[in-house]
């Protein structure tokens, strides 16, 4: 298949821009200027300056005088490379490829994308239309090469569309300055009567290069597609994107989720077929007004399954707000992973941490309630009980050390052990009462003491004394004593965790 680039000019740019903030604009002749060396100096007219004699480069106070009812305004630095820019995301809708062409145009890399809308000319049409709409004033071409769809725009028929492999044909009656070349080897060009391209076309490469230059030879060459051109898009392309462009806009609820399915069904059985899964996922959504619309989900270990991956985005769904239209779905990946078929074991019911029905779970409560929402803890070699854990890095993380399993240990540990008020024998029998949060807890049952020393390399402290008891509900707590037993003082105890 053969490349097909659009170019697309804008003739009055910035005026064009002006007029859309202010339509009363559009009926009257329009500059903007700026100052230069003490003078107002035109920079941008519009069409209706243009045809009474207006010009980029006048000065301003002449061009009044020419046209006494001109409207002025002062233009905006960089306003240009902005506006093309967010026209360029824009026109997403119509190739994956856009690029900022200088301060006036836009490039599209239409390869593949046109029959989507019934054909070249019909893809030019709707592109035309919705500028218009837009209330932009454009020229349009199509063609091989960039060169070729550049000059055609400028100086070609509105609208052209060069036929695969014609673009030679299309230059030889437009002046040089289509080939984008620079403006002094353009005077010398038509000072020497070679006016068009036709002219010195055909001529010995070795007498363009030395009377004029390689940059004429490199210009004409990229022109007729001799040598590659390349440009840089305003968004780069992600080696694992799929796109669903709609000739209707879509703003019901099933119709965006057909969509969602279907390019899931599409990325998931390529991903399959090269053996990779996702971790992180962007469902875009492209509204016929611009707007952009985008919903955003990951996983905690790389898949390809389309089923659980719109199970992620489902109850995200009802946030996207079609308004008037969604024009085009995306689905990217930007994130994936090798992914090899695990082989699981016939004789054992589950495969841990590597469970497919875990992993699933996980992500589908990691998208309600966020990844922080979910820890794992692994075993740390300290005999203080609150550092005898940390956070694992992962959900694959590997153990470095075992879990204490000769003690007796609470589910749940509090970060910090809380004081408590009470009633004890002495010197080394449990609590009889403790009251914690204001509610009086009687000990029916307790196991104890276990004696824990406090890790003198790390820092000093005193000793302390747990206890596992059970109250008269039946609750079961995890408490110590700190310090040694002494007559002479009273004891600090604390709860520190507990039991299911």
């Amino acid at each position: 298949m053969s490349k097909r680039y659009v170019s697309i000019w804008f003739r009055h740019l910035r005026t064009d821009w002006f007029s859309i903030l202010q339509p009363a604009l559009k009926q009257f002749p329009l500059v903007l200027s700026s100052p230069d060396h003490g003078r107002m100096v035109i920079t941008a007219s519009n069409a209706l300056a243009e045809a009474q004699g207006v010009f980029t480069g006048m000065v301003l106070a002449d061009a009044r005088v020419i046209v006494p009812g001109l409207h002025f305004l002062d233009d905006q630095p960089g306003i240009a490379a902005t506006l093309l820019t967010k026209l360029a995301e824009r026109f997403i809708v119509y190739t994956p490829w856009v690029s900022v062409d200088g301060s006036d145009g836009l490039i599209l890399d239409a390869t593949g994308c046109a029959h989507l809308w019934g054909g070249e000319k019909e893809y030019l049409t709707h592109i035309n239309i919705r500028l218009k709409r837009l209330g932009y004033s454009v020229r349009i071409a199509m063609a091989d090469t960039i060169g070729a769809a550049w000059a055609i725009a400028r100086f070609g028929e509105p609208a052209s569309i060069i036929e695969p492999g014609e673009q030679a044909n299309a230059l030889l009656s437009l002046p040089p300055a289509a080939l984008r070349l620079q403006s002094d080897i353009t005077e010398r060009l038509e000072k020497l009567g070679l006016r068009q391209i036709r002219n010195f076309i055909s001529m010995p490469r070795s007498a363009l290069r030395r009377r004029f230059g390689e940059d004429l030879i490199h210009k004409l060459d990229q022109a007729l597609g001799y040598e590659i051109e390349i440009r840089e898009p305003v968004q780069p392309i992600q080696p694992y994107v799929e796109r669903l462009p709609c000739l209707e806009p879509i703003v019901t609820a099933t119709g965006i989720e057909i969509a969602l399915e279907r390019l899931l069904a599409t990325l998931c059985n390529r991903l399959l077929q090269e053996e990779k899964g996702l971790r992180t996922c962007y469902f875009k959504c492209y509204r016929v007004d611009g707007n952009l619309q985008k919903l955003e989900i990951g996983t905690h270990r790389a898949t390809h399954h389309a089923t659980h991956l719109f199970k992620l985005f489902e109850p995200k769904l009802p946030s996207i707000e079609p308004d008037l239209g969604i024009e085009l779905f995306v689905l990217e990946a930007p994130k994936t992973e090798e992914l090899s078929p695990i082989q699981e074991k016939l004789w054992e019911g589950s495969c841990g941490l590597n469970d497919s029905g875990l992993l699933e779970l996980m992500d589908r409560l990691a998208n309600k309630i966020g990844t922080q929402g979910i820890r794992r803890f692994l075993p740390d070699e300290h005999h203080w009980p609150e550092r005898s854990y940390r956070t694992a890095l992962s959900l694959q993380e590997k153990l470095t050390t075992t879990w204490r399993t000769d003690k007796l240990r609470p589910m749940q540990l509090l970060a910090r052990p809380e004081p408590i008020e009470v009633t004890a024998p002495i010197p080394d029998y449990p609590p009889m009462t403790f009251r914690y949060k204001n509610n009086l807890h009687t000990i029916k049952k307790a196991d104890g003491p276990e004696r824990i020393e406090s890790e003198w390399w790390l820092e000093e402290g005193p000793l302390r004394d747990y206890y596992a008891v059970e109250d008269q509900d039946g609750q079961r707590y995890w408490l110590f004593r700190l310090g040694h037993f002494s007559e002479a003082k009273a004891h600090k105890w604390f709860i520190h965790g507990f039991f299911a």
